[in-house]
């Protein structure tokens, strides 16, 4: 696109009013006889929690003023133009509300157009431009930055990212052609493809100026006023900025090389965005701004019409928006305060939740093991997980001492009696679980909540023989405890609306995303994920190779294959989990003697030592424990994955016939949340929408038509 095109913009949608980013300009005399600089600051006019977001007016009146400031520049009437923004926020990037309405091509080319016509004014100024970021900047937020010259950035911003190949898009308005001039080829794949990817991990002020992608960092109390200065400087000539050199064509090609192989070997083709990121990267060493704008207006009009950005925008919607309002919680005011917590083991999975709840609540743990070298042990894996903690950063030396003061293991349960809330995280024995909570109601209070982690076993069963069974709760943490988002609230039919008020309460406090689901069999995430590995398994069983009942799923783009999950959950685990679900659910969940043979044998079913990642493909040798693939039942791999989709499809009917969950959408959270099901595909429900499995198995779709696909009207 030439600097001389007028783009169309697209018209607003009339019922949803547009955070107008307005632009409000004042002239500051720079220091030092540097001239007049034209600050101008972007605010959506709402208060400090609604980040400013660009839309079609709010684009429009961003160039209209920075327009002004150019013909300015050019008459010489100003030195320097800065852009910054309100309080707490530069700016978070497109209206994706907006994004999400869009359903004409024209509209979609219009708004990607709009974006670079308004943004590269900044680059194309007589004098030099400024990005004072003074908080938050994502996506186009951050983009605006990029445009400019130059950029401050205050020390306490912690969210610099470019998120948009983890929703379905690409950085559209410049991103993609300018990082790499400005930070380096390296560099700008790791903001553009590697930390979007990595859960959209963001980057804060130090790590920026690290990579190059802001030129300084100032202390926040006086940040514009050193911007300002700063400018001066620069504009003096007393500070200049190296930009690296663009690496030559054969290492740049060899680095793009081995990104695409990334690429492949983690997502295998199934998500678009990144790859059309990758391509427009790529092409930056020798495109000019024009033909790489343009490409960049192709790819995001492109995008923005896919199925894939509307199911990453519904997957973001639930995550975000939805996830701060669980679905059938009580009323918060009904919990019961908690100010202890005891816990019944000490093994890996109880260390990992004692060190969360000391670290988010700051209250004392208890926890209670039944010999000395059990508790010798339990006390040496939570000063092992802390002190790992405070090596990488993650606590303070000062944070790491209080939690493990914080942290006692006894074998006397009465230790426990004080308690507000305990919760058994023993073996998945339900025997023992029935017996741990019957000895623990005869010393805690009446008060107290009594929680389990079980990952599968009927939370009723284990309460139907206690005196207060409303007592009773489940809160089903996923490992690893600290970095998963999700806790599944198991509600029992005598559970009292106190008891899951506090369990609610808790996982808020914890900062997790807590799913109300009624005590049915392995809840919703292991339900459908040994749903999932058991049809996987089935076909191995019936002749199927394993390397093909392994790749079968690659074309979703899950966090890993099949197997590589069965080997990171552990076979035993696993084969135990089925089993409970084989006993309650029947032939549905099928046994496997296959998996049974390897877990007695202690084979490992994916060769390399961790099991992580999609790349880890299974062992071929494991074939033997299968049998000789081949006959009648065998399945290529559209059939595995016909199979697996299948199997989702009726469970997922019978789950919401039984009233598992309140909706589909409370099963999409828990998927995204608790089995990484990939954001591009949405949730679970739409993608089976889409796919017409729903109403092929069901007759009829699970959401609305247009939820999280593109609406009919195009």
């Amino acid at each position: 696109m030439s600097q001389t095109t007028e783009p169309t913009a697209p018209t607003p949608t009339p019922a949803r009013p547009e955070r107008v980013a307005h632009a409000h300009v004042r002239d500051v005399h720079l220091p030092q006889g540097q001239g007049t600089l034209a600050l101008v600051t972007v605010d959506n006019g709402l208060d400090h929690t609604k980040p400013t977001t660009f839309g079609p007016l709010g684009l429009t009146a961003l160039r209209t003023v920075l327009t002004t400031q150019q013909h300015r520049a050019a008459a010489g009437e100003i030195t320097a133009v800065a852009v910054t923004g309100k309080p707490y926020y530069l700016a978070a990037g497109a209206d994706l509300t907006g994004v999400a309405q869009i359903s004409q091509e024209s509209d979609a080319r219009g708004i990607a157009e709009l974006g670079h016509a308004t943004f590269r004014l900044l680059g194309e100024m007589a004098v030099p431009t400024f990005a004072y970021v003074n908080g938050a900047a994502l996506g186009g937020g951050l983009e605006l930055a990029l445009n400019c010259t130059y950029r401050t950035v205050a020390a306490d911003v912690g969210a610099l990212a470019l998120p948009e190949v983890f929703l379905g898009l690409v950085p559209g308005w410049g991103g993609c052609y300018l990082l790499p001039h400005m930070v380096g080829l390296r560099n700008a794949l790791e903001l553009v493809l590697t930390r979007p990817l990595a859960n959209n991990r963001m980057t804060d002020a130090a790590g920026a100026l690290d990579l190059g992608l802001v030129d300084t960092v100032l202390h926040p109390a006086d940040f514009l006023e050193q911007s300002i200065a700063w400018t001066a400087d620069v504009l003096a000539g007393r500070v200049s900025v190296e930009r690296p050199p663009l690496d030559d064509q054969e290492t740049w090609d060899a680095t793009i090389h081995a990104a695409r192989d990334q690429l492949d070997r983690r997502l295998h083709g199934a998500k678009t965005a990144p790859y059309r990121a990758l391509d427009l990267v790529a092409a930056a060493r020798t495109t000019d701004r024009d033909a790489a704008f343009a490409a960049e207006d192709e790819a995001l009009t492109e995008l923005l019409m896919s199925d894939q950005l509307r199911a990453g925008l519904y997957a973001f919607d639930l995550t975000s928006r939805k996830a701060r309002n669980p679905a059938g919680a009580p009323d918060e005011a009904l919990a019961r305060p908690v100010r202890s917590v005891g816990i019944v083991g000490a093994g890996l999975m109880a260390g990992q939740l004692a060190v969360l709840l000391s670290r988010r609540l700051r209250v004392p743990v208890v926890m209670r093991e039944i010999d000395d070298e059990r508790v010798e042990a339990g006390l040496a894996g939570i000063r092992s997980l802390v002190q790992g903690m405070a090596r990488k950063g993650r606590v303070s030396e000062q944070e790491a001492n209080r939690i493990l003061g914080s942290i006692s293991v006894s074998t006397d349960l009465t230790t426990l009696a004080g308690a507000d809330l305990v919760i058994e995280a023993v073996t998945e024995v339900l025997a023992l679980k029935q017996r741990v909570f019957a000895e623990l109601e005869e010393i805690v209070s009446a008060e107290t909540v009594l929680a389990t982690n079980t990952s599968a076993l009927s939370v009723t069963a284990m309460s139907t023989h206690l005196r207060h069974p409303e007592r009773v709760v489940g809160l089903h943490f996923f490992n690893p405890v600290a970095q998963m988002p999700l806790i599944e609230v198991v509600r029992t039919p005598e559970s009292s609306d106190a008891a899951v008020a506090t369990a609610f309460a808790v996982a808020k406090s914890l900062r997790k995303t807590a799913v109300g689901v009624a005590d049915r069999p392995g809840f919703v995430v292991n339900r459908l994920l040994l749903r999932m590995l058991a049809e996987v398994a089935a076909a191995a069983e019936n002749g199927t190779p394993v390397t093909v009942a392994d790749v079968a799923l690659r074309p979703l783009g899950l966090p890993m294959g099949p197997f590589a999950l069965m080997q990171l959950v552990g076979l035993p685990v696993a084969l135990h989990v089925l089993g409970s679900l084989h006993e309650e659910l029947g032939d549905r969940f099928p046994l496997s003697p296959g998996l049974e043979k390897l877990s007695d044998e202690g084979r490992r079913v994916v060769p390399e030592p961790d099991g992580r990642g999609a790349e880890q493909g299974v062992d071929p040798l494991i074939q033997e424990a299968f049998g000789a693939p081949g006959g009648p039942a065998a399945l290529d791999e559209a059939g595995v994955r016909d199979a697996v989709l299948s199997g989702l499809t009726q469970e997922i009917g019978l789950m919401l016939d039984e009233g598992v969950v309140s909706g589909p959408e409370q099963i999409d959270l828990c998927m995204v949340l608790g089995a990484g099901w990939p954001f591009h595909l949405g949730g679970i429900c739409p993608y089976l929408d889409r796919t017409g499995h729903t109403e092929r198995l069901l007759g009829r779709r699970l959401l609305p038509p247009g939820v999280a696909d593109v609406p009919a009207h195009r």
